[in-house]
């Protein structure tokens, strides 16, 4: 019994950090008390998905070490970074809303005198220990410490391109503040975060970060960090209101009809930042493609093209099968397909959906040609407003 002891302590001692903790005591009251947690698992809303790669390794492996296409997966030269300043962000947006993509889902928000960081990471690999896992394809465009002061931290959920270790150990000694889904709360004390910083939140529930309301809204995915995944965490997109603008940041999610209730509720949004990339037909149910990217983003404006389209997840880090650049290309087509408008900054390029939007494929200077055509976003014409055009 004592060996036993020892072996499970010693097991505990060589556990990574960065697989945090499963929730206890009141905040897993507080998860089996939801309405989104059943037999003992956070479930999805639009009915059963395939919460996990489907397939077998040797599928997975034959798909990912093809000799053919796996030379299109990592750019063919040095991805542009716009080396983000301070005097890029001191003074403030003209419009009152300005956005700066950091790479795959980090993004900052200047919204109505407030500053919203989401899905922060800045560690130089999407896994628990610093020696595996998949690597930055780019540099981070500035210093977390250069960031400056931020009101709120936005996690979407506990996978490790979306909640990084060491980021939030270095947020952990400044003073913001964190909305994070329900459970994700246990690895943030984990780390260092004290209680009295989080906002923890299900799905519908809100909470208010000086003038701004911040709701969690459903997605459509799944969690876990550790060996057991014991789906205890939830995940979420997420809604944010100021006295002039309204955002949407998505996480990490497949399409599901839910984006046009969030779109009832919410929105419409001056910006979305929608999940475009490492899509793949062995995980449908929990990433878009940006097809159906363009179409949550139609369908969370009320069906018709307003505001500004930024994909997100993609660019840094290599998760999936497809090109590199394949997220790029196709979200494009896609909102010339359906005539709306898609900001395409390289990362740590500040812009404001009001003004100027970004629109140059920077990625074609370092990626081979994609000789391919882009399947349109599924709406239909009276969706788009174009009924009684030819």
């Amino acid at each position: 019994m004592a060996g036993s002891r020892s072996l499970s302590s010693g097991l505990r001692a060589l556990t990574p950090a960065a697989f945090g903790v499963d929730p206890s005591g009141e905040r897993m009251a507080r998860i089996r008390r939801s309405p989104h947690f059943k037999d003992g698992v956070f479930v999805n809303p639009g009915g059963p998905t395939t919460m996990r790669p489907s397939g077998s390794a040797a599928d997975f492996a034959k798909v990912f070490f093809d000799k053919d296409t796996r030379p299109h997966r990592a750019p063919s030269g040095t991805i542009p970074v716009h080396a983000t300043t301070l005097a890029d962000l001191a003074k403030p947006p003209a419009t009152g809303l300005r956005v700066t993509w950091m790479g795959h889902s980090s993004v900052l928000a200047e919204i109505d005198g407030h500053r919203v960081l989401f899905d922060p990471v800045w560690g130089e690999r999407c896994s628990p220990v610093p020696f595996v896992g998949p690597k930055r394809l780019h540099p981070v465009p500035l210093p977390l410490a250069a960031l400056g002061p931020v009101d709120v931290v936005v996690i979407s959920h506990d996978h490790y391109d979306h909640l990084d270790l060491p980021t939030i150990k270095a947020l952990a000694g400044t003073d913001t503040l964190f909305a994070v889904p329900l459970g994700v709360g246990a690895h943030l004390e984990h780390w260092g975060v004290s209680p009295d910083r989080l906002r923890e939140l299900d799905w519908h529930e809100e909470t208010k970060v000086g003038g701004l309301t911040l709701t969690a809204t459903p997605a459509r995915h799944f969690c876990g960090r550790g060996l057991r995944n014991t789906q205890h965490t939830l995940w979420a997109s997420w809604s944010v209101a100021g006295s002039e603008h309204r955002i949407y940041h998505s996480g990490d999610t497949g399409y599901f009809e839910g984006f046009q209730d969030i779109g009832a509720a919410h929105g419409p949004f001056d910006i979305t930042m929608i999940q475009i990339g490492a899509y793949s037909a062995l995980w449908p149910d929990i990433h878009m493609t940006p097809e159906e990217g363009m179409r949550a983003h139609l369908d969370l404006q009320g069906g018709a093209p307003s505001g500004v389209m930024l994909p997100i997840h993609w660019g840094t880090f290599n998760l999936a099968q497809h090109a590199w650049a394949e997220p790029g290309e196709w979200t494009l087509a896609a909102g010339e397909a359906v005539g709306q408008a898609v900001a395409v900054p390289i990362p740590g390029q500040p812009f404001e959906p009001g003004g100027v939007l970004p629109t140059r494929a920077w990625w074609r200077s370092v990626s081979a040609p994609l000789k391919k055509e882009w399947p349109a976003p599924q709406v239909s014409r009276d969706d788009l407003g174009l009924v009684g055009e030819s």
